[in-house]
C-alpha cells in the first residue's frame, strides 16, 4: 500500500513517515498544501493523510480538487482542531475519516487498515494469496507449495501490486509509479530486474504461478494450467 502524508508541521510528518514505513508501507510526504495537491492528483496513492491547517493550500481545498478530478482516493484528515463545524466541513468535502491531534499512531493505523478493506484493494489486513501462493505483505514473505522464503521490500510492492491487478495487464509505467513514484528515477529495466527475482523465488517455492510479460504492454500473473 502506498500512503501520502501531507503534513506542515515537519517533526510530526517525518515522525508519521517513519512510523508507516516500519509497517512496511511504501511513503511520500509533503509539508505544504501546493506539493501535497500535486502529488494526490497522481492518482497513485492507496491512503491520503491529510493536514486541514497547510501553508499555500489548506486541507479542505486540496480534498476538494482531488474529489472534482474524480479520484476517490480514501482520506484521512489530520488537525488540531475539534470542533464539530470543522469536522462536518470535512466529512462534507470528501474525508473518509477523522483525527483530531494530539492522536495515537496506534489509531491511525488501525483506521488505514480499515480504509484500505472497505476499498476493496487489500483481501486481508496482511495477506494476499493468487493460485498456490499467499503472501504476507507485513512479514513479506511468500509462501508456495514447496516451502516459503522471504522477499525484499520492493519484491513484495511488485507481488502485491500483481496480485491486485490480476486480472489486467499491469503496464511498466504503472508499476514504476505505484512502486517508485511519479517522479522517481527509476526506469523500466528496474522493473525488469525485480521480474526477474520474483520468478526466482516462486520457482524456489515451487510454485506454478508465472509472470507473463506481455511483448510493448506490461506483466500478469498466469496460474499453471491458464
Amino acid at each position: 500500500m502506498r500512503i501520502l502524508v501531507i503534513e506542515d508541521e515537519v517533526r510530526l510528518c517525518e515522525a508519521l513517515v517513519q512510523i508507516l514505513k516500519k509497517h512496511n508501507y511504501t511513503v511520500d510526504s509533503d509539508t505544504d498544501g501546493e506539493s501535497g495537491l500535486d502529488d494526490a492528483l497522481s492518482g497513485i496513492y492507496d491512503v491520503v493523510v491529510l493536514d486541514i491547517m497547510l501553508p499555500k493550500i489548506d486541507g479542505i481545498t486540496i480534498l476538494k480538487k482531488i474529489r472534482s478530478e474524480g479520484i476517490d482516493v480514501p482520506v484521512i484528515l489530520l488537525t488540531a482542531k475539534d470542533s464539530i463545524h470543522d469536522k462536518v466541513t470535512g466529512l462534507d468535502s470528501g474525508a473518509d475519516d477523522y483525527l483530531t491531534k494530539p492522536f495515537n499512531t496506534e489509531e491511525l493505523l488501525a483506521r488505514i487498515r480499515a480504509l484500505g478493506r472497505r476499498r476493496g484493494e487489500i483481501i486481508e489486513p496482511d495477506a494476499l494469496s493468487f493460485g498456490d501462493i499467499s503472501l504476507d505483505t507485513q512479514t513479506m514473505r511468500l509462501t508456495g507449495r514447496g516451502g516459503d522464503i522471504s522477499l525484499t521490500l520492493k519484491e513484495c510492492e511488485l507481488l502485491e501490486y500483481l496480485i491486485i491487478h490480476k486480472d489486467v495487464i499491469a503496464s511498466k509505467e504503472q508499476i514504476i509509479e505505484k512502486l517508485w513514484g511519479f517522479d522517481s528515477d527509476a526506469e523500466a529495466n528496474h522493473v525488469e530486474v525485480y521480474v526477474s527475482f520474483l520468478r526466482k523465488k516462486l520457482r524456489h517455492v515451487h510454485s506454478d504461478i508465472k509472470i507473463n510479460a506481455v511483448r510493448g504492454v506490461g506483466y500478469k500473473l498466469r496460474k499453471g494450467g491458464e
